[in-house]
C-alpha cells in the first residue's frame, strides 16, 4: 500500500495533471507567434465556443485573482461598486485588488447562508446606491462565487434570481469559477445552463486548482462586455508573451472531459473523507460537503493526533473562546488526492 500523502491544506498544493503536463511539453517544442497570435490560443476559442454552445471570448491569464479583478473592472467604473459574498475570495483574500484594478471601486459584501448571496441582501445592498445620487457609489457588478468558499454550489435556481436582481439594476453579473470544475461536476449540469443561460455575463474559469500547472482564463460571454478588457489585461501584465503554454494547458483540461473526470474524482475523495470524519465523536460538518472543501468541528484531541501525524490543514478560526474544545478545520481534496491518502488520514484521526 502506498504511503499516505496527509496534505489536505489546498488543491493549490497538488501536482499537474499528467495529461496537462504532457500538452506542455507537446508546446515546448518549434516556434510559436508571441502574445496570443499562436495556433493553441486560436484553437481555445474554438474549444470553449464549443464547451459553452455559442461564440465566446477568451482571456487566458495565469491567476484567479488577475480573471476576477480583470472582469470586475471592465464593467466597474472607479465610482462603481462591486457586490460580493462577505466570504468571497474578491472581499477577503485578494488584497483589495478588484478596487486597485478598477481604479477605486468600491467592494462591497453582502451576506448570506451557505458562502451563498441572499437575493433580499442583494436588493437591500443595490438600494442603498441610489441611481445617479452623487454621494453614493454606483452598484456597477455582482460576482459570486461557484464553488462558494464553503464548499457549497449555486444551484440553477439561485444563480437565476442574483441574475434577474443584476439584470433589473443593469448590472454586470460575474462568476468566479476558481473551482467551477467541481462545481459542474458536482451538479451534473451542462457548463451553459450555470453560466450564460442563466444570466452570467463572464465568467472566471479556472483550471489551476483543477490540475493544471497555472492557467485561468476569462470568458466574456457577449463581445459588447469585452469594452476595455484586453488593454486592462495588458496593464496588468497578463498579456503573456509565450501564451501557448496557458492555452495548451486549458485545451488539455477540457479535451475530453478530462476536467469533469479530474473535478469529480476530487468531489468523490472530499465525500468520502467527510463521511468518516462525520462519524467521529465529537465532529460536525459545518456546511454540506459539494464539491471539494470540507469544513468541519473537531475536538482539539483529534487535531493534536492529525499534526502529530504530520497531516496538513488549515484551522479555520483564530481565536478560540475560552474552554473551548473544539475547532473548525478546512480540508481540501485534489485530482491527484487518492483513497489511500483519506483512509490514512482517518486513521491518523481515529489514531490507529
Amino acid at each position: 500500500m502506498a504511503t499516505p500523502n496527509l496534505d489536505f491544506s489546498s488543491d493549490n498544493a497538488a501536482g499537474v495533471a499528467p495529461e496537462i503536463m504532457a500538452a506542455l511539453a507537446a508546446a515546448a517544442s518549434g516556434r510559436a507567434g508571441a502574445y496570443g497570435a499562436d495556433a493553441w490560443t486560436e484553437k481555445l476559442q474554438r474549444a470553449f465556443s464549443d464547451l459553452f454552445g455559442r461564440d465566446v471570448l477568451v482571456m487566458p491569464v495565469v491567476t484567479g485573482t488577475a480573471a476576477n479583478c480583470l472582469a470586475l473592472a471592465t464593467a466597474t467604473p472607479s465610482h462603481g461598486a462591486m457586490l460580493c459574498h462577505r466570504t468571497s475570495h474578491v472581499n477577503e483574500d485578494e488584497c483589495g485588488a478588484a478596487s486597485v484594478f478598477a481604479h477605486g471601486g468600491k467592494i462591497v459584501p453582502v451576506d448570506g447562508p451557505l458562502g451563498k448571496i441572499d437575493p433580499s441582501l442583494l436588493k437591500a445592498a443595490i438600494a442603498t446606491m441610489p441611481r445617479g445620487v452623487v454621494h453614493r457609489s454606483q452598484a456597477a457588478s455582482v460576482t459570486l462565487t461557484q464553488a462558494t468558499e464553503c464548499g457549497t454550489t449555486y444551484k440553477l435556481a439561485e444563480i437565476a434570481a442574483l441574475a434577474s436582481i443584476a439584470r433589473e439594476a443593469s448590472l454586470c453579473l460575474h462568476m468566479d469559477g476558481a473551482r467551477f470544475g467541481n462545481a459542474v461536476a458536482s451538479l451534473r449540469m451542462k457548463p451553459s445552463d450555470i453560466t450564460w443561460k442563466a444570466g452570467v455575463d463572464v465568467l472566471s474559469f479556472g483550471a489551476t486548482k483543477g490540475g493544471a500547472m497555472g492557467a485561468e482564463a476569462l470568458v466574456f460571454f457577449d463581445p459588447a462586455q469585452v469594452r476595455d478588457a484586453e488593454f486592462r489585461r495588458k496593464q496588468a501584465g497578463h498579456l503573456l508573451s509565450k501564451m501557448r503554454y496557458v492555452s495548451a494547458q486549458l485545451l488539455a483540461y477540457v479535451a475530453d472531459d478530462l476536467w469533469l473526470r479530474l473535478c469529480g474524482h476530487a468531489n468523490d475523495m472530499a465525500r468520502r473523507l467527510a463521511e468518516g470524519l462525520g462519524n467521529l465523536p465529537g465532529a460536525s460538518l459545518a456546511y454540506p460537503v459539494e464539491a471539494n472543501e470540507i469544513f468541519v468541528k473537531l475536538p482539539l484531541g483529534v487535531i493534536a493526533r492529525l499534526k502529530a501525524a504530520g497531516a496538513r490543514f488549515y484551522e479555520w478560526e483564530w481565536a478560540l473562546a475560552e474552554g473551548a474544545d473544539s475547532m473548525l478545520v478546512r480540508l481540501v481534496t485534489a485530482f491527484d488526492t487518492r483513497e489511500t491518502d483519506v483512509e490514512g488520514f482517518l486513521a491518523a484521526a481515529r489514531n490507529h
